[in-house]
């Protein structure tokens, strides 16, 4: 059987390939999961926490923190290009058939990697990779990644991985360097999966990122902050949201706003960003404001609302008739003292200052 293929974004400039199993793969696909995982689990690194029971990327970041608190300052950032789609199949099965003794298993894992997909109602077969998206490929992903996590520990390095997200730790530049070096011909020969090098460097612990995190220290303590990247993934969402052409009613909107701020700042809660989201909620809360002042529409609309929120009918009349764009008027000072922050409250918008407090650990 053979599933759909489904693009989603993976940043600005790239997206990801999902392959959907059909309902009956899925049933199939899980049902292998539910026998390898626990077999497979034994084998597993503790310095891996991607797509494993009771582990998470918060704990992968809390350790990552404790080995630079520890003193290893240098981070070899490595990037696996496209890691889902250049896997190896020969050698993914030839790993599988060290611990799967049962041929019918690993017949059905090989005939699921080759069942290819469907693309534009093509169907194009597939040569290489693990298709993202079904229940067994992180699995799988993991499986073949073991063999990396087992090399690292048999050298001695501090690693912490997430799935094919991997930061090796160590104590100086040139350390760094001689391992990076080693650790890519290992992965490229090895493992047969291809590294970037453009994106693969050694840092200094506070230039990495990780996870969507990076680190700093004050004070002698290593903590928590957030990305700059993250940052503007986070305004652009919220721009698409606060977007005046989506044709959304104002509950959609909010609700759409709530789940997804509630989301990004439980995932976010650990990074000190008290200014920076002040700072954020300022812009979004200007956001707010053009949308209402363009959902008002008509001169008149304009000038009963401001009357209606205490603005003088004359000052009112004035404003209503502005020629300035929406984003401009949006920062006034008679739209902030009408549609006040307040108000916005009442109205049951959520700004990330006050539940970013509410769940800051």
């Amino acid at each position: 059987m053979h599933g759909s293929r489904l693009e989603i974004p993976k940043d600005a400039h790239s997206k990801r390939p999902l392959g959907i199993p059909t309902v009956v793969d899925r049933v199939i696909q899980q049902a292998i999961h539910q026998i390898l995982s626990p077999v497979y689990e034994r084998q597993f690194s503790d310095n891996s926490f991607g797509f494993r029971p009771k582990r998470s990327t918060h704990k992968a970041l809390f350790r990552c923190k404790r080995y630079i608190s520890e003193g290893y300052k240098y981070a070899i950032d490595m990037d696996m290009a496209k890691f889902f789609d250049t896997v190896s199949h020969s050698k993914l099965i030839e790993i599988l058939s060290r611990t799967v003794k049962d041929g019918r298993v690993i017949s059905l894992v090989h005939k699921y990697l080759n069942a290819g997909v469907v693309v534009n109602h093509k169907f194009e077969r597939t040569e290489s990779g693990v298709p993202q998206g079904g229940p067994l490929s992180p699995l799988l992903g993991n499986i073949m990644l073991n063999e990396l996590d087992k090399e690292l520990h048999k050298r001695g390095h501090k690693f912490v991985r997430y799935a094919d997200d991997l930061v090796i730790l160590c104590k100086s530049k040139r350390a760094g360097e001689r391992i990076m070096n080693s650790v890519i011909k290992f992965i490229e020969d090895h493992l047969f999966l291809k590294v970037n090098r453009d994106k693969t460097s050694v840092a200094y612990f506070n230039r990495i990122r990780f996870l969507g995190y990076s680190f700093y220290q004050i004070k002698g303590e290593i903590r928590f902050r957030i990305h700059p990247q993250s940052v503007v993934k986070l305004k652009a969402k919220l721009k698409e949201l606060t977007s005046r052409s989506n044709g959304w009613g104002n509950e959609k909107r909010k609700s759409k706003l709530s789940s997804f701020i509630k989301g990004w700042l439980n995932y976010y809660k650990y990074a000190d960003m008290l200014k920076l989201m002040e700072r954020v909620d300022a812009w979004y809360r200007r956001r707010l404001r053009m949308v209402t002042w363009k959902q008002w529409k008509k001169i008149k609309t304009k000038w009963r609302n401001l009357i209606k929120l205490g603005i003088n009918k004359y000052k009112a009349w004035e404003f209503a008739n502005t020629r300035k764009s929406y984003w401009r008027t949006a920062k006034s000072p008679i739209l902030s003292r009408s549609i006040t922050n307040a108000r916005l409250q009442q109205a049951g918008y959520i700004f990330l200052t006050d539940y970013y407090k509410q769940v800051r650990v």
